[in-house]
């Protein structure tokens, strides 16, 4: 007969919990098109605990958890034009030792300072920050908001206009091992551009917001999650429920791990928030769906006013309308004029070459190709010291609070949580706990140490022994949304973990022969609890390629590696 267990001690779970019939990790989503629905929030504590764990996670899959030191900004502004109502200027910023990124500073004239300041990134059209089209004028906009009252920096995403000491698309398994990639090398620019504004003797820090769209409304929804700084937000034609970004700049590895757009924009709350959705792209949703749901964020600050929508009829864009939208909503939240519509007023454009940095002119000779800017990422980057808590985010894993069990006779089934299902083979005894995890599963584990009349739980833990199933990686991003074997392993020793320390007086130990060594090794080194480690290294030393090979994790050399694991478990090895 079966039995459903509770692990003793831990908190009740919801009494709708069960365990699912099959691993939900071997079925594959298609991330970037799923059609995600918002978890319901019940209070403020609840919402700001995820708020934080959601800020880490964008902040770990960009390679920046946690942040990097910032020296003082380094940039070089040049070439000031001045035109009715507004100046316009040339920038580059090093934002890396090497690494420069360029843009256009527009800022009012005859007003009085100090003024908002704006961060504008531009997007995927195809002429990054000067796209001047029906659909989107990314100039346009600029020299509107300088008109009005505003300090705009128009920056380049990576490899656009001067921007292209890389390409826009770089990035592989090996880079990943220290999360460099566009996605993590565009938001440290977004930072610094951030950073580049708020130091400009004519803004008011205080007054700082932010507007962009399609990719740039991603760059705009990730900066003011990670980054306070942000007062007031217009994301155009990107958050979506049905939609994540097709970009391999929007998409890291671990950034969206049980998470999606929606929940990322939410986090703007309760600071005023403008959405600007298309009724002919992803977005047509987003006044039925995405809206509400991040309204219901609003909601637990008592802050619902301070997030608007608006949506147009048209195709994905940044349009006259659109931009017109996003300057009244200024005018009020940055501005603190009284509401009403604002027009945007005819504009016209600066020839390319006095807009653009590096037109006749060369990069700064200390400038760094693709290596050496990845070398410098590292350097950057890297931690100095193990860090338990940037080591967990790495590895994308939790130690449950609650972990449900089914028994049938010595087997038993352990679920933590988030469609998981871990097979064991379970002995009941007397003394000390013991766990064990063999690569060959529960079967080889028990036959590799056996329990001599102590409680004993040996694991099946993901692809291994009865866990042995296929799974489809071929969804674009995969890692985006999905985590990797070896992460599944450790998530799959922690939820074991978490179980027996329950049901144990005494203290656990864990023991794993042979290739489980290293998946070991790193679950003890976040295991939030004691226990006794005896783990074989099988000849393992944390090189490069054989974490590639046998225990794939991005952004694990990031955060150190095996000297982390080996430091953090230093107390529990025998």
């Amino acid at each position: 007969m079966k039995k459903i267990l509770l692990a003793l001690g831990a908190i009740a779970l919801d009494l709708g919990a069960q365990i699912p019939a099959q691993d939900a990790r071997l079925k594959a989503i298609e991330g970037t098109k799923h059609a995600y629905r918002m978890p319901q929030y019940s209070s403020l504590d609840q919402w700001s605990a995820r708020k934080d764990r959601l800020r880490k996670q964008i902040l770990a899959a960009a390679g920046l958890l946690p942040l990097p030191e910032r020296a003082s900004v380094r940039a070089q502004v040049f070439r000031r034009i001045e035109r009715r109502g507004y100046s316009v200027e040339s920038v580059y910023l090093e934002t890396l030792p090497g690494y420069y990124l360029s843009g256009n500073l527009y800022r009012p004239l005859q007003r009085k300072a100090p003024f908002p300041g704006i961060v504008s990134p531009h997007g995927h059209w195809r002429n990054g920050r000067l796209e001047n089209s029906d659909l989107a004028s990314v100039p346009g906009r600029a020299i509107n908001l300088a008109r009005q009252g505003y300090v705009v920096f128009s920056y380049d995403m990576v490899g656009y206009a001067d921007t292209k000491q890389t390409e826009h698309k770089f990035g592989d398994d090996r880079e990943h091992l220290y999360n460099f990639h566009p996605l993590g090398l565009q938001l440290w620019n977004s930072i610094r551009a951030l950073d580049f504004v708020e130091s400009l003797p004519d803004v008011d820090p205080q007054r700082l917001g932010a507007t962009g769209a399609s990719g740039g409304g991603t760059q705009t929804f990730l900066l003011f999650a990670v980054d306070d700084r942000v007062k007031a937000a217009v994301p155009v034609n990107m958050i979506s429920g049905g939609m994540q970004g097709g970009s391999i700049c929007e998409n890291a590895p671990g950034l969206r791990h049980d998470t999606f757009n929606v929940d990322f924009g939410a986090m703007m709350a309760p600071r005023p928030m403008l959405l600007v959705s298309a009724t002919g792209d992803w977005t047509k949703e987003v006044p039925a769906v995405a809206f509400p749901a991040i309204r219901q964020v609003y909601n637990l600050y008592g802050a619902a006013e301070k997030l608007e929508s608006v949506q147009f009829d048209s195709p994905h864009n940044y349009h006259t309308q659109s931009r017109e939208a996003m300057y009244s909503f200024f005018q009020r939240t940055l501005l603190g004029l009284p509401g009403g519509e604002v027009k945007e007023e005819p504009f016209t454009l600066e020839p390319s070459e006095d807009l653009l940095v590096w037109y006749k002119r060369t990069l700064p000779d200390n400038a760094r190709d693709l290596a050496g800017i990845s070398q410098q990422w590292r350097e950057l980057t890297r931690l100095r010291r193990p860090d338990r808590e940037a080591l967990g985010y790495a590895l994308s894993v939790e130690t449950p609070r609650n972990v449900l069990s089914e028994s049938n006779g010595g087997r038993v089934v352990l679920h933590g949580g988030k469609g998981d299902r871990v097979p064991a083979l379970w002995q009941d005894g007397q003394g000390d706990s013991l766990v064990v995890v063999h690569a060959e599963g529960a079967e080889a584990a028990r036959a590799s140490a056996p329990a001599a009349g102590r409680p004993a739980l040996y694991l099946d833990v993901w692809q291994t022994g009865s866990a042995r199933a296929p799974r489809d990686t071929s969804a674009g991003h995969f890692y985006t949304f999905h985590r990797t074997d070896a992460q599944n392993r450790v998530q799959d020793i922690l939820t074991a973990l978490a179980w027996i320390t329950a049901r144990s007086r005494g203290p656990v130990e864990l023991r794993c022969p042979g290739e489980a060594g290293i998946w070991c090794l790193f679950a003890a080194s976040v295991f939030e609890g004691k226990l006794k480690l005896r783990a074989e290294s099988a000849g393992f030393s944390g090189s490069d390629d054989e974490f590639l090979t046998r225990f794939f994790v991005p952004g694990i050399q990031r955060v150190g590696g095996i000297k982390t694991a080996l430091s953090l478990t230093a107390a529990y090895r025998e």
